[in-house]
């Protein structure tokens, strides 16, 4: 009836307008939604959907109905059903998913920063789960979202054997640097390293060198080292003010570098899901993936996704196996989930501070950890990945990793965890605030 309702008042009313704001923005700016002239008291649903580079379809949508004077706001009225319930600004961003007969394992990224994310918002009457395509939207609006705000420059680098790309903020500098790494999946993500150079870094994407290219683990470190000095050295950044940035075995980098290295002095690392397990003697692919000793203590759940977290079980007291974090000498905050499947990186971050108190050091560490967040935590509003196609490179075969998480509260820990990271960067890495940029 309600249905009925919009559609006959379309014919003599004016139809229903839906204002998004801001319509170009960058990834981590929040969204106004609202669409008006809808009968009162009339069901509708609101819907985002993207397609990714991969040519995959994303959707998310919540269920609303309109107030007495014919109007939803997403940020102040409640989703009542959907891919998100209740009062979310941000729901029609953080809950997408894969449409229904998408590939299985997806993850959402995005490989090229030069051009926007593109997302459609639309409205539709009634209360609609599926079979989008066949509706008439009674509005939409289109959406872009950038990585990389006005002004940022891309350079891609090789120099002495190091491989990356390197993004720096507009205006006339110098700026402080970051070298950021990414994950075991390999390859070069830039994403990430675009939206801090949109914060003011000078940040470093660095590839990873292939299992094998590199003839022995000494090379392997000083393949680090070498970018961390690529970045100190350019005329754009500030020398004493360079940190490192890693997720997963990024993280492990990070804090080997700041711990072993005679060459790294970071101004403060930042670790999301990482660990301070670094053999020296041991390639760095042997390290992250699982081995002939602990493959036996790999689990599958119930959806026979390979769950990873106990091979760093129990937490090895060996410091030859470890890096030595008592030795670390500038601000480190580690970034946790408490159900991260892949590491136990709460275990992890309890021996790190163990070891840093008994140097007298636990005044540099600050911990951050989220109930229910999983090990992927990726800048705010992108979608969770609870669990995802990996490539498991011992084996030469493709499997499906568990990460964990819970989809609300992992996306609220992505949200909390970057303005704090922010935060963390700004005390940091600058002696004054800077403004913010924006699109």
């Amino acid at each position: 009836m309600r249905q009925r309702k919009i559609a006959a008042m379309s014919q003599s009313a004016p139809p229903p307008i839906l204002s998004v704001a801001p319509t170009r923005a960058l990834v981590d700016e929040t969204l106004r939604v609202r669409v008006d002239n809808l009968p009162p008291r009339a069901p509708v649903t609101l819907r985002c959907e993207h397609r990714s580079e991969d040519k995959d379809y994303w959707e998310a949508y919540g269920h609303y109905v309109s107030d007495a004077a014919g109007a939803v706001s997403v940020a102040d009225d409640l989703s009542l059903g959907g891919t998100y319930c209740g009062r979310e600004a941000m729901g029609l961003l953080w809950s997408m998913r894969p449409v229904p007969g998408s590939r299985t394992g997806l993850r959402l990224r995005k490989r090229n920063v030069r051009t926007p994310m593109l997302f459609t918002i639309s409205v539709f009457a009634g209360h609609v789960d599926r079979d989008f395509d066949g509706r008439p939207p009674l509005a939409r609006e289109l959406v872009e979202r950038w990585y990389a705000a006005p002004g940022v420059r891309r350079v891609e680098v090789e120099d002495r054997g190091v491989r990356g790309t390197l993004f720096i903020p507009s205006g006339p500098g110098p700026f402080p640097g970051l070298l950021d790494m990414w994950g075991g999946g390999g390859g070069l993500l830039e994403y990430r390293s675009a939206l801090l150079a949109s914060h003011g870094y000078v940040s470093l994407a660095l590839e990873y060198f292939a299992p094998g290219e590199l003839a022995s683990t000494d090379l392997e470190f000083q393949y680090f080292e070498t970018a961390f000095d690529l970045v100190r050295r350019h005329p754009a950044v500030l020398p004493d003010r360079v940190g490192i940035f890693g997720l997963s075995m990024g993280a492990m980098v990070a804090i080997s570098l700041a711990s072993e290295s005679a060459r790294v002095e970071p101004a403060c690392c930042v670790c999301i899901s990482g660990s301070h397990f670094f053999p020296r003697d041991q390639p760095l692919s042997q390290i992250s993936q699982p081995n002939a000793r602990n493959v036996g203590k790999i689990r599958l759940d119930d959806q026979q996704n390979l769950i990873w977290r106990d091979l760093g079980l129990p937490v090895s007291g060996d410091l030859s196996r470890k890096a030595d974090v008592r030795r670390i000498n500038c601000p480190l905050l580690l970034v946790n989930g408490q159900d991260d499947q892949n590491h136990p990186t709460v275990e992890y971050a309890e021996d790190i501070e163990r070891m840093m108190r008994s140097a007298g050091k636990e005044h540099l560490l600050t911990r951050l950890e989220y109930p229910d967040t999983g090990h992927l935590i990726e800048p705010p509003y992108s979608p969770h990945f609870r669990a995802t196609n990996f490539m498991w490179d011992s084996k030469k075969a493709r499997v499906t990793l568990l990460w964990g998480g819970q989809t609300k509260a992992h996306s609220d820990a992505q949200e909390d965890s970057w303005h704090k990271i922010l935060a963390f960067l700004q005390r940091h890495l600058y002696s004054a605030p800077r403004p913010k940029a924006r699109m």
